[in-house]
């Protein structure tokens, strides 16, 4: 299943940071960055349900919000890039873990 994360991680203190770079961290695990804060992930479900759990035991659930977008269809056809963004590769690129 291909997914799209998207997170907003509440910096103002030093434990902020710590989990903001906890969430980056499995995030790069799991897919390809293409923004600060949001990756492109292909998962089995399997490995969709433990990023999940994984996202879950890092975040504060009172200051932090992490959003994912499940794609329908091919990640490469539904994906547009405008600026300098990367462009898309090609599914079978190893772009994921």
């Amino acid at each position: 299943m291909d997914v799209v994360v998207a997170y907003d991680i509440s910096t103002v203190d030093r434990r902020g940071r710590v989990r903001l770079r906890k969430v980056a961290d499995i995030c790069s695990k799991y897919g390809r960055r293409v923004q600060k804060s949001v990756f492109e992930c292909r998962l089995s479900p399997q490995r969709h349900m433990r990023m999940i759990g994984e996202l879950q035991d890092v975040i504060d659930w009172s200051e932090d919000t992490i959003s994912i977008y499940h794609i329908y269809g091919d990640l490469g056809d539904s994906r547009m890039v405008l600026g300098i963004g990367d462009p898309p590769r090609e599914l079978d690129d190893p772009w994921l873990v």
